[in-house]
């Protein structure tokens, strides 16, 4: 009897144990995704008023975390049905076998059209007059919409925007949403001609500058301190910007992106450590660092940099 109570023992913890990493797997799951695209639930807030928190749960939970086979073959993230879609599809059973999905490029596709399946289908108009912060009324309204038809999603969305606080990403500052909402579009400004596009790369906003461009006018035009771009792109706040000229919006990162991780930089002719820099959205200093290089390298065309 007592030896049965051992080993009754040792299976009860076993399966605690393999329960407490399974979950513990599934919780960095989550977390590794919120990590990969919550830039992209900020931007698509800033631009069509859907908390980030909001479409992050959302994204998680019905894509699995990135591992459900919409999400892996069709980078559909969101569970969205073909509905009017005549774009790429993939069948998945759902409430009945083999049912359409809409198929995207890649995942910001997905983020792009969840945001505008919400905003222009009139059965969710009235989420959008709920403040931006409210994320357990978007949940309850999206379920009340007719979202999902899961009785507890809007206890699941909730859960997870609570356990992982992801109501921090509601919290936009001011630049950002002038940034996005200007995003990828050239829109008329009140001086006369052009905003210049802007786009996000490494965790930044950047956008190319035109001739006769300045740090000041681009700073009056994005509503950010000139003298603080100029700092972030290491350039003197009196320099003469020319056509083509990368100009960041924020602090650059200290390396390329994740992709570049085994692909170095090879050298081209006309190009120098800052260009690189630009071209990868790295702080000059982290590139000199990365490469054992002192300020003073001179580079050469074939020569191999790295930026990861």
């Amino acid at each position: 009897m007592l030896k049965s109570n051992r080993l009754l023992c040792f299976v009860l913890l076993a399966c605690a144990t393999i329960t407490a990493q399974a979950q513990m797997k599934w919780s960095q799951n989550f977390q590794n995704y919120f990590d990969q695209y919550k830039d992209l639930a900020i931007e698509q807030m800033l631009r069509f008023r859907i908390p980030a928190s909001i479409t992050l749960a959302q994204g998680v939970f019905e894509s699995g975390a990135g591992n459900s086979r919409l999400a892996v073959l069709g980078n559909n993230h969101f569970g969205i049905k073909c509905h009017d879609w005549t774009g790429r599809t993939i069948t998945e059973d759902d409430d009945y076998n083999g049912e359409c999905f809409r198929a995207y490029d890649d995942a910001k596709q997905s983020y792009e059209d969840h945001s505008k399946f919400l905003s222009r289908n009139q059965r969710y108009a009235r989420l959008f007059q709920l403040s931006i912060k409210d994320y357990k009324g978007w949940a309850r309204g999206l379920k009340d919409c007719g979202y999902a038809t899961n009785p507890n999603y809007a206890n699941k969305i909730i859960d997870i925007i609570e356990l992982y606080r992801l109501y921090q990403y509601d919290e936009a500052k001011s630049y950002d949403r002038f940034i996005a909402q200007h995003s990828g579009k050239d829109q008329p400004v009140k001086k006369g001609g052009n905003l210049h596009p802007i786009k996000l790369y490494n965790k930044n906003y950047y956008l190319f500058a035109r001739e006769g461009d300045t740090f000041k006018s681009i700073g009056q035009e994005t509503e950010l301190s000139g003298k603080k771009i100029a700092r972030y792109n290491e350039r003197d706040y009196n320099d003469v910007l020319h056509e083509g000229d990368i100009i960041y919006l924020k602090k650059k990162q200290k390396r390329a992106i994740k992709t570049f991780k085994n692909r170095p930089h090879t050298v081209k002719a006309g190009e120098s450590m800052y260009s690189i820099a630009q071209l990868y959205g790295i702080r000059l200093k982290d590139l000199y660092k990365m490469n054992d290089f002192t300020p003073d390298h001179n580079i050469r065309v074939g020569e191999i940099i790295r930026i990861y």
